[in-house]
C-alpha cells in the first residue's frame, strides 16, 4: 500500500527538480504581490480596493491566456517527450497566434468598456470607504497595467515552452528577478522615497509593468543564446505558418480548455462580484486573503504544473503504466503537504492582515475569510492535481465539464442566491460556496480512478 502512493527518494527528487523552481518564482511573485499590497494597503481603503478590482479582471485575461496557451502546452509536453522537435516549434507559432488574438480582444474592451467593468464591483454599501475614490483609483491603475500586457504573454510563451521541455530554471531567474525590480520601484514610486515622485496606485502600476518587460527581456534573450540546446526555436519567425492538420488537433483539443480557464476565472470574478454586494469592506477583505492565501497555495500550484509536465512527457513516449504510477503518488504527495500549508495559513491568519491601513471591520473579514480558506486548502490540492492529471493526456472535455461548468451551474448561482436573498452573514456564505466543491472532489477521484486520461495524443503526429 505504500508503495502504491508513496515513491522513492529519486521519485522525490525528480519532481523536486521540476516543482522547486516553479514554486520559488511563483513564491517570489506572490510574496511581492503581498508586499504591493500592503505597500498599496497603507496608503488607504480606496486605493488598495480600486487596485483589488483591476487586478480581479485582469485574472480573467490571466487566466484567459494560461488556458489558451495550456492546450498547445499538451501537446509540447508530449511532442518533447516523443523528441519531435518540428512539433515543439508549431506549437510555439500557435502559442504567439492565439495570445495575440486575446490581447488584441482585451485591450478593445477595457480601454473603451473598463470603467464599466469596474463599477460593477462597487454596488454594495459604502461602509467604510469611498466608492468614487476607488473608481478613480482603479481607472488610474488599469491604465499603466494595460501597457504591460504585451510583455506578459511573451514571458507566458516561452517560459511554458521552456517548462514543458524541462527547463524550469530560467523561467524562475526571470520571474525573480522581475519581482525584484517590482518591489523595488515599488518602494520608490508608491511613496516617492529618494527624490521621485509620489504616485501612489499609478507608481505601482509602473513598477509592475516595468517588471514584466524585465521578465520578458530574459526569458527571450536567454532562449535565443541557447538554441543549440532549445532546438526549437532555430528559424522560429521564418514563418508564422502552423501545418493546418496540427492546427485542427490543438484546437479541438485546446478550446475546450481555453474555454475552461475563461469560463473559471469569469467565474471567480462574478462570485467576488455577488460578495461585494454584502459591502465596500468586504471587497477589501477578500483581497487581503486571497493575496495573502495565494502565498501559501504556491505548493499545490507548482505540484500541478509538475504533474502536467512529467505525466505529460510520459505519455508522450508511451509509458503508461509509469505515468498512472507517477500520478497517484504525486497526487499523494500533494495533499500530504498541503496539510502542513493549511496548518500555517490558518495559524498566521491573524498576522498579515495588521500590516493593512483599513478599518478593523475589513480587517477582521480577512482573518475569517483566510481561517476558512485554509482549511480547504487540502481539498483544493487535490482537486488541482487531479485537474492536472485529466489534463496532461488531453482529456480537455471532461476537465472542462469538472471545472467550469461546476462552477457556473452550482458554484455562481449558489453564491447569487445567498448573498441577494439571505440573511446568511458573509462569513457563511464564504463557507457554504466553497464547501461545494467537496462535490467535485469526489467527481475527480472517480475520473482520475477510471484512468481516461491515459492517451497518447501525438502517436500520429
Amino acid at each position: 500500500m505504500l508503495q502504491k502512493y508513496f515513491g522513492d527518494k529519486a521519485f522525490y527528487k525528480k519532481i523536486m527538480l521540476v516543482a522547486i523552481p516553479i514554486m520559488i518564482q511563483n513564491g517570489m511573485t506572490n510574496f511581492v504581490n503581498l508586499l504591493d499590497n500592503i505597500m498599496v494597503g497603507r496608503v488607504g481603503a480606496e486605493q488598495v480596493s480600486g487596485v483589488a478590482i483591476v487586478n480581479q479582471v485582469l485574472f480573467v485575461f490571466n487566466l484567459c491566456i494560461f488556458g489558451a496557451i495550456s492546450g498547445a502546452g499538451i501537446f509540447s509536453a508530449q511532442f518533447f517527450g516523443k523528441k519531435d522537435i518540428k512539433g515543439v516549434s508549431n506549437t510555439f507559432r500557435y502559442k504567439l497566434w492565439v495570445v495575440t488574438i486575446i490581447t488584441a480582444c482585451a485591450l478593445v474592451l477595457l480601454l473603451t468598456r473598463g470603467e464599466d467593468v469596474i463599477s460593477l464591483y462597487l454596488t454594495g454599501e459604502n461602509d467604510g470607504g469611498n466608492i468614487a475614490d476607488t473608481l478613480m483609483y482603479g481607472k488610474m491603475y488599469m491604465r499603466v497595467m494595460l501597457i504591460g500586457l504585451p510583455a506578459f504573454i511573451i514571458t507566458q510563451v516561452y517560459a511554458s515552452t521552456l517548462r514543458e521541455a524541462g527547463e524550469t530554471i530560467v523561467p524562475m531567474i526571470a520571474g525573480v528577478s522581475a519581482v525584484l525590480v517590482d518591489l523595488v520601484f515599488n518602494y520608490l514610486l508608491i511613496y516617492g522615497n529618494l527624490g521621485l515622485p509620489k504616485l501612489g496606485v499609478v507608481g505601482a502600476a509602473i513598477a509592475t509593468m516595468m517588471s514584466r518587460y524585465v521578465e520578458a527581456a530574459i526569458v527571450v534573450f536567454w532562449t535565443h543564446f541557447r538554441r543549440h540546446k532549445f532546438t526549437y526555436i532555430i528559424g522560429i519567425y521564418k514563418t508564422l505558418m502552423v501545418p493546418k492538420d496540427l492546427l485542427i488537433h490543438i484546437i479541438k483539443k485546446g478550446f475546450p480548455l481555453f474555454c475552461n480557464e475563461a469560463l473559471w476565472s469569469a467565474g471567480m470574478a462574478i462570485l467576488v462580484q455577488c460578495y461585494s454586494v454584502r459591502g465596500f469592506g468586504v471587497v477589501g477583505g477578500l483581497n487581503i486573503a486571497n493575496t495573502i492565501g495565494n502565498l501559501f497555495n504556491i505548493v499545490f500550484f507548482a505540484m500541478g504544473d509538475a504533474i502536467a509536465i512529467i505525466v505529460g512527457q510520459l505519455l508522450g513516449s508511451g509509458q503508461m503504466e509509469k505515468a498512472k504510477d507517477n500520478a497517484r503518488k504525486m497526487i499523494t504527495f500533494a495533499v500530504c503537504v498541503s496539510i502542513l500549508v493549511s496548518a500555517a495559513m490558518f495559524a498566521t491568519s491573524n498576522m498579515f492582515p495588521g500590516f493593512y491601513n483599513v478599518n478593523e471591520y475589513t480587517r477582521n473579514l480577512a482573518t475569517t475569510f483566510m481561517r476558512i480558506a485554509a482549511c480547504y486548502v487540502p481539498m483544493l490540492a487535490f482537486l488541482h492535481a487531479s485537474y492536472f492529471t485529466l489534463r496532461s493526456g488531453g482529456n480537455t472535455i471532461i476537465t472542462f465539464l469538472f471545472d467550469s461548468v461546476f462552477m457556473w451551474i452550482v458554484s455562481v448561482p449558489l453564491a447569487y442566491v445567498t448573498t441577494r436573498y439571505t440573511s446568511l452573514s458573509i462569513a457563511y456564505v464564504y463557507i457554504i460556496v466553497q464547501g461545494v466543491d467537496i462535490i467535485k472532489c469526489i467527481i475527480g477521484f472517480v475520473l482520475v480512478k477510471k484512468e481516461i486520461w491515459l492517451n497518447n495524443i501525438v502517436a500520429k503526429e
